[in-house]
């Protein structure tokens, strides 16, 4: 099979939740109780471990793991209990802005003075920190545009047609080789990266699982679609000049041609979807539900919560010189002269 259809190893455990999910899946124990999620670090390690391989099973699964599982009625109580962790955490923690053309003025807006992940790896990034960076990001693009596509079937007119045009362009507008998650798995190739889907699951922090879980749990519920929405709008609105930024690090840090063309491609596509977004998507859908403006204003806000505590806690170990993984990257083969 395709490595890129395969699902994943279960990851190794990082507390009693995350051990009672996987040990279930290998069928080698009893999950663990609803009530046990209600103490857990709602932004930790074990709770969003637990909450990813929940979700991953209404991806593609884990290699060895029954596709039965996908709607296991135990296995949904659990995983209800541990959204409802998170989902009450980030209504408590997430700063929400007072309507929603404050929230997009917010993200539409530049700072002059950035001080961000790709601000850091454009202007003082070394390789290393760009490989690490690509690792993280995997579990994202590698399943970029998946969880939006499930929006579509709760839209209607304007919005419905607007987000699958979007959707349509991250698919790769009918080319395979076009696909956004094939351009980063090639972006990967330049980096020395190992493209399988899920590879560094078991390397990645808390911080980026949180990042990935945020857009199941809001493509999943049909309740969340406001919420969505607004989700796709942070991405898609801030990508621009991101990724601008990023294809600048590419550059300078000589990552690969195909490592600069994702992000290249990225400052174009971007631009264009972040119109669609704002003036159809958005606009479509309060035309036809007013009512979700909070939701899309929360999706938004909590999008560049979790986002911030990613970037956090990238800088705070690249600054003191150490890996942000949890697993530390092989070094990258030394090309032979």
């Amino acid at each position: 099979m395709n490595q890129h259809l395969r699902g994943p190893r279960l990851p190794v455990p990082r507390g009693p939740l995350s051990e009672a999910v996987t040990g279930c899946l290998r069928a080698a124990g009893p999950l663990p109780r609803p009530e046990d999620a209600e103490t857990a670090d709602p932004y930790g390690d074990d709770l969003h471990l637990a909450l990813y391989v929940c979700y991953e099973l209404h991806y593609r699964g884990f290699a060895g793991v029954s596709p039965a599982h996908e709607w296991d009625p135990e296995l949904l109580r659990v995983r209800r209990a541990l959204e409802q962790r998170f989902r009450s955490a980030l209504r408590a923690d997430t700063p929400v802005h007072a309507s929603l053309d404050e929230a997009l003025e917010a993200i539409l807006t530049e700072p002059v003075e950035g001080a961000g992940v790709s601000h850091f790896l454009r202007d003082e990034g070394e390789l290393w920190q760009v490989r690490e960076y690509a690792a993280q990001r995997s579990l994202y693009h590698l399943k970029e545009a998946d969880p939006h596509a499930w929006v579509l079937p709760r839209l209607w007119g304007r919005a419905k047609a607007a987000m699958a045009a979007v959707e349509f362009d991250e698919f790769g507008g009918g080319r395979a080789d076009r696909v956004h998650a094939r351009l980063f798995a090639d972006l990967m190739t330049d980096l020395d990266l190992d493209t399988a889907y899920g590879r560094y699951l078991d390397a990645a922090p808390a911080e980026m699982l949180a990042i990935v879980n945020l857009m199941s749990l809001f493509g999943l519920h049909r309740e969340l679609r406001g919420a969505l929405v607004g989700h796709f709008a942070e991405v898609e609105i801030t990508s621009s000049p991101g990724s601008r930024r990023l294809a600048e690090a590419m550059r300078r840090t000589g990552a690969g041609p195909a490592a600069e063309f994702f992000y290249d491609e990225h400052v174009e596509a971007d631009a264009v979807h972040e119109q669609v977004v704002r003036h159809e998507v958005i606009a479509g859908l309060l035309a036809e539900e007013p009512e979700l403006a909070p939701d899309v204003t929360f999706g938004i806000d909590a999008t560049e919560y979790l986002e911030d505590r990613l970037a956090r806690r990238l800088l705070t170990e690249w600054r003191a010189g150490r890996s942000s993984l949890r697993e530390p990257l092989a070094p990258r083969p030394v090309p032979v002269s």
